[in-house]
């Protein structure tokens, strides 16, 4: 009797360690590649829809399903104060940061944007250093950082030379100092503990904060006809990659280390570089496969030691 018993435990351990390990996996193809495949279904959308627009509509309705959701299994609305804070998440985190990157990819190479947005790490151990002044900094981490720049400077003077220009890529880096920056302030504010949460709300007000822009930007008017393409590359945007891929990251979070999950920052720009090739003919040139390695390196260096 003992030993069917300890049989009985031990083939439920099996189960719930194989399911442990398939969600785990399933986790990361999700922030690995289907966030990397995000940048190309941007660069659809915004082709045929205004890019304020594009961007308002994906985060407002993700944001409204994952926070309905969580408030329907019963967890508890932010308090006042909460949602006055995060609305100033949502202002650095969505509409600051993905308002110039929707616009940007309307000229930008989906895979050199992807690159750009790549810096957020290097950018937030700058904004640690200046906001928290925090010193003594490792020479690892500085020589890291310094490399990470360097791939940026030959990234902005291929945009200075090239079709798409300099000022879209300076744009979606001006973007990405917004979030660093609002990711350290958020760190000291009052915040609901749940992260979906958090999540679902930060999205709903930057959607409600992107369609103010939109519409202060003259977008709001009726639309030309919209192609079922754009419509689909839109709903892959709301479903998969700010539901599906944002709801695995949350999950990762909870379960690994912050440098393992932060290693999609280093993944994603290799899926969207290759998929923006292979799919979209974007171009791939000696001057973003030099700038791109250099970020890449000098990311995956900054995680390393933090």
């Amino acid at each position: 009797m003992a030993d069917s018993v300890v049989s009985i435990k031990t083939g439920a351990e099996d189960i719930a360690a194989r399911g442990y390990r398939a969600r785990m996996l399933f986790s990361f193809f999700a922030v690995y590649v289907i966030w990397g495949t995000t940048f190309l279904a941007i660069r659809i959308a915004v082709e045929e829809l205004p890019p304020l627009f594009a961007a308002a509509a994906r985060f407002f309705t993700a944001g409204v399903v994952l926070f309905a959701f969580m408030r329907f299994r019963g967890q508890a609305s932010p308090t006042l104060r909460q949602w006055r804070n995060l609305s100033l998440v949502a202002l650095f985190l969505f509409v600051a940061e993905y308002a110039p990157l929707f616009w940007a990819e309307k000229s930008v190479p989906s895979g050199v944007v992807s690159v750009l947005a790549a810096t957020i790490p290097i950018l937030t151990l700058v904004a640690e250093a200046v906001i928290l002044r925090e010193k003594h900094l490792k020479p690892g981490v500085i020589i890291a950082t310094l490399l990470g720049f360097s791939g940026v400077a030959i990234l902005l003077l291929h945009g200075a030379h090239s079709s798409f220009g300099l000022v879209p890529c300076i744009a979606v880096l001006a973007g990405s100092i917004c979030w660093a920056a609002g990711s350290v302030f958020n760190r000291s504010m009052d915040l609901p503990k749940s992260r979906p949460v958090t999540a679902g709300a930060t999205m709903m007000l930057g959607g409600i904060g992107l369609f103010a822009l939109s519409a202060a930007f003259g977008e709001l008017h009726p639309f030309p006809h919209i192609s079922l393409r754009a419509v689909w590359a839109l709903l892959y945007l709301i479903v998969f990659g700010s539901l599906v891929a944002f709801t695995a990251y949350v999950w990762l979070i909870g379960h690994m280390s912050a440098s393992r999950v932060s290693s999609y920052a280093y993944v994603n720009p290799v899926i969207a570089i290759a998929i923006g090739y292979f799919w979209a003919g974007e171009p791939i040139t000696p001057r973003i496969l030099a700038g791109t390695a250099l970020v890449l390196i000098s990311v995956f260096l900054i995680l390393r030691q933090k």
